[in-house]
């Protein structure tokens, strides 16, 4: 794993540990699978529209958004981005 998703990836654990309320991690993960994969779909259409129609900075920024909320629902059920990374192993050997 990258430094930025391992320190993304902490920083996502560590608020689900230790919420507070002016985190929107926290908040987030407090909501529950539903409505964080709810985010999800929506950062999935964002980057359908962007890639369509905007510019490659907002793409990259939408791609982003995706991912971050990806990590959050990951967390949520107690995975992480090795398990990804692992599973992508298994298909690309």
């Amino acid at each position: 794993m990258s430094e930025l998703i391992e320190a993304l990836s902490a920083t996502i654990a560590d608020r689900k540990a230790n919420p507070s309320p002016e985190s929107y991690t926290a908040r987030l993960l407090a909501s529950g699978p539903p409505k964080i994969a709810q985010k999800v779909g929506e950062e999935a259409v964002e980057v359908v529209v962007a890639a369509l129609e905007e510019s490659d900075q907002r793409l990259v920024s939408e791609v982003a958004d995706l991912f971050y909320h990806s990590l959050v629902l990951l967390a949520q059920r107690d995975l992480s981005w090795s398990d990804v990374e692992t599973e992508l192993a298994r298909r690309f050997k």
